[in-house]
């Protein structure tokens, strides 16, 4: 995937000189209580940061995002051209899909925190359409395939911070699921790519990633996007991992899914509401068959 030629100038590498100059003005911004000063340009901000989004020291991507977190959704400073630009960039091979693929280096901190702030521009567009149909699909598609091509899957780096890409990812499929146009085929591939995820063959998560995969769902159930039939099969495919061989990829697969019906089962079950009979049959039977403890396995 090629970045569009028309957002070059938020796609140029930092240096040290840049970075420099960031954190110096993410100092003050915060000083200032992220206030822009007569004759500041957002945009000159937003360059600097997307130059330093995936930067190895984790104070300063937290600080990036943060002030994505306030311009964005508190303040509302981006137009919706200037968001229409900012999420190009944001999914383009430099960001989202930087070194898409790779394990154990820095990039994934790149990708990992390009996510996020795609996440709150998906909210923005949920509470005030902006993204026109071709947008949209662009978005869909971007999504769909981070999460299903991520690979590095670490949660909390001893020096780098968080990377957590499968939580953050989970963050932004939660949004799309929102949108207007999410449709019940959208809804079964956001599912199909939350179960490839914890079906990942590398990683049994223990960041709580599995609790951000099943706030997805639980918004699923608790808002009546999905019938609850459907969501119950698909609930149960989790556990058909237990019929593979007896391989490391199987217990990955049949660990990760056990946590997650876990945690999707005492989430919903605080409603308690009596409506979700089928569910809970469908998770209590997925938890059992997963769970190579119980004594009818």
């Amino acid at each position: 995937m090629k970045a569009s030629t028309k957002h070059d100038d938020f796609n140029e590498w930092g240096t040290e000189d840049t970075r420099t100059e960031l954190i110096r003005k993410l100092q003050r911004l915060e000083e200032e209580r992220y206030i822009l000063r007569e004759g500041e340009r957002l945009q000159d901000f937003t360059c600097l940061m997307l130059r330093h989004i995936g930067d190895p020291e984790p104070e300063l991507r937290e600080h990036i995002y943060s002030i994505f977190y306030i311009w964005l959704k508190r303040d509302n400073k981006f137009s919706c051209e200037e968001m229409r630009k900012l999420l190009a960039v944001l999914m383009d091979d430099r960001h989202l899909f930087y070194r898409i693929g790779r394990e154990g280096d820095q990039s994934v901190l790149t990708r990992a925190f390009s996510v996020l702030p795609v996440a709150l521009i998906v909210q923005r567009d949920r509470n005030n359409p902006f993204l026109t149909p071709d947008e949209f699909q662009h978005l869909k598609h971007s999504l769909l395939r981070y999460y299903q091509e991520e690979k590095d899957l670490r949660g909390y780096l001893a020096v780098e911070g968080w990377a957590h890409a499968a939580a953050h990812g989970a963050d932004a499929l939660e949004e799309l699921i929102h949108c207007r146009e999410s449709d019940n085929v959208l809804q079964h591939e956001v599912l199909e790519a939350v179960k490839g995820m914890l079906h990942n063959g590398v990683r049994i998560f223990d960041e709580e990633e599995d609790e951000r995969m099943a706030s997805i769902v639980d918004t699923m159930i608790s808002e009546a996007l999905l019938p609850q039939q459907e969501i119950a099969d698909w609930i149960h495919s989790l556990s058909r991992c237990t019929e593979w061989p007896d391989t490391r990829a199987q217990r990955i697969a049949r660990v990760n899914g056990k946590n997650f019906v876990r945690s999707l089962y005492f989430r919903t079950r605080v409603r308690n509401d009596g409506n979700n009979l089928i569910l809970n049959g469908a998770m209590l039977t997925a938890e059992a068959k997963l769970n190579r403890f119980n004594e009818a396995n």
